[in-house]
């Protein structure tokens, strides 16, 4: 019987050493492996490519790792992250698990201590360490793989980018969701044009959520917004 990859993005700037890490990985016949070189791709690539696991470099150029894991963990708290740092003071140790790391592996390290820890993470995983593709809205469900909106008999295609703000705004239900981090991750960059842009979306969600007047998208000045019922 076929044993489903493990997917890993390593998201590390030091050329030399993902390609040590993906060939290595990838021999085994275990991992299938995605890299990054910096924070902003790595960011980009996690919602692309929805890994079981994350491995990454801290200091790197654009935006470090403590960064992009931050801002991951805003909309993802269960894939599991191992740091790779030459970082050893206890205060970037402490950081890295406070931002929501699993585990810390200090350079230079062991290939068959990071596959050991990596196989140990995957398994911990509750069977639904994907985020749900489901969401109630009120009256309304999400369907977040086949990008459609129901309510009671009706149905709404939306668009790629309509369906993932709206995720996000579920899977943070009554929170604030940062402009900044749904720009980044959707549109690459937060200029005023893609600002205006994803503006327009919101309008347009709130269009589509009409017929349940319980629903608020509430634009909060200057930070985000946050969904309501």
């Amino acid at each position: 019987m076929k044993t489903e990859k493990i997917n890993v993005l390593l998201v590390e700037d030091e050329a030399t050493l993902a390609m040590i890490i993906r060939d290595t990985l990838e021999e085994t016949g275990v991992f299938s492996i995605y890299i990054t070189e910096n924070g902003e791709k790595g960011l980009r690539r996690f919602f692309e490519e929805k890994p079981d696991i994350i491995v990454t470099d801290v200091m790197m150029p654009f935006m470090d790792g403590f960064e992009m894991i931050r801002r991951i963990r805003q909309t993802d708290t269960l894939t599991p992250v191992i740091f790779l740092t030459a970082r050893s003071a206890i205060k970037d140790v402490v950081e890295g698990f406070e931002l929501g790391a699993n585990d810390y592996l200090r350079k230079p390290f062991g290939m068959q201590e990071l596959i050991v820890r990596i196989k140990a993470l995957v398994r911990k995983l509750p069977p639904e360490i994907k985020a749900t593709s489901l969401f109630t809205i009120g009256e309304y469900k999400l369907d977040t793989i086949a990008q459609k909106l129901y309510h009671r008999q009706d149905e709404e295609e939306l668009s790629y980018r309509e369906t993932e703000i709206l995720k996000r705004l579920c899977q943070n239900l009554n929170q604030v969701v940062n402009s900044q981090d749904i720009l980044l991750e959707l549109w690459g960059d937060d200029s005023f044009f893609n600002s205006r842009s994803l503006h327009v979306f919101i309008t347009k969600l709130r269009h589509k959520l009409s017929k349940d007047e319980r629903i608020r998208i509430v634009n909060i000045r200057g930070i985000g917004y946050k969904l309501t019922l």
